[in-house]
């Protein structure tokens, strides 16, 4: 494996209320990278994506998961956000009565990077301009009655504010218009660098017209079966998952170098 690499995986097995999910997952998202990891419904995505940031409901059963080399499998949820892995949800929770720049200064604080009011409301609405969200979000509380689009919106505001060095996107494009999926995909550009790798979670390719991953993946039955570049998120947009999983689900095939 490359010294460099952040999160690696290897033979992971999770499984969720008794039943086998994750069945030898190997992964390697370097520091830098955009990673895409997709596959059909039920092949195991969002289970990898909890099973790494902690959730207690899924047990892992096998295998081994490290980040910038610290074992991952002992630790809760709240010493991996510590680490640096962030995780945006599917479908974010509503929290009525925490404003918005409440709980981002309270996340910030858990994570040892508290500063003085009067610079984390400037350095908040520099990050707000960049990102193209209207300073109203600051007031209002998160996610309650947001729209889907401004759900994920914020929660790339709360990636660019954290600035971790892993963030894992489960299915951040899930239920957005094109308007809106272009807007996430461009915060998410925005706020990658050189420090950070992101895993991007996805069923469809469209978002990843955006972010250009550096590597695709594809998961089916809780294994991932072939991995490669940008082209084969469009052999899977162009023709649907069924010729690519009968080409490598047996065998886990390779194809060029991720």
């Amino acid at each position: 494996m490359s010294d460099s690499a952040r999160l690696v995986v290897e033979g992971l097995r999770a499984r969720v209320e008794g039943k086998e999910i994750l069945n030898g997952v190997d992964l390697v998202v370097p520091t830098g990278e955009v990673h895409a990891l997709m596959g059909p419904n039920g092949s195991g995505k969002s289970t990898l994506a909890y099973t790494l940031l902690g959730h207690p409901n899924y047990e892992v059963t096998g295998g081994s998961a490290s980040f910038d080399g610290t074992d991952l499998l002992p630790l809760a949820a709240d010493e991996r956000a510590r680490l640096g892995m962030f995780l945006c949800f599917q479908y974010p929770t509503s929290i009525p009565g925490v404003s918005v720049v409440n709980f981002l200064r309270a996340a910030l604080k858990a994570q040892g990077k508290e500063m003085p009011a009067r610079e984390f409301l400037r350095t908040l609405s520099a990050v707000m301009g960049e990102l193209k969200i209207d300073e109203s979000f600051r007031s209002r509380y998160i996610n309650d009655g947001f729209s889907g689009g401004e759900k994920k919106r914020m929660e790339i505001l709360q990636l660019a504010l954290l600035r971790p060095r892993l963030a894992v996107l489960d299915e951040t494009d899930s239920g957005l218009d094109v308007d809106a999926l272009r807007t996430v995909a461009e915060g998410v550009d925005r706020v990658r660098g050189t420090d950070m790798g992101v895993l991007v979670i996805t069923h469809y390719p469209r978002i990843l017209e955006y972010l250009r991953p550096d590597a695709v993946h594809v998961l089916h039955r809780g294994r991932v079966v072939v991995s490669g570049g940008h082209d084969l998120a469009r052999r899977i947009e162009a023709d649907g998952y069924d010729p690519i999983l009968g080409a490598g689900a047996g065998t886990a095939a390779r194809e060029g170098n991720p």
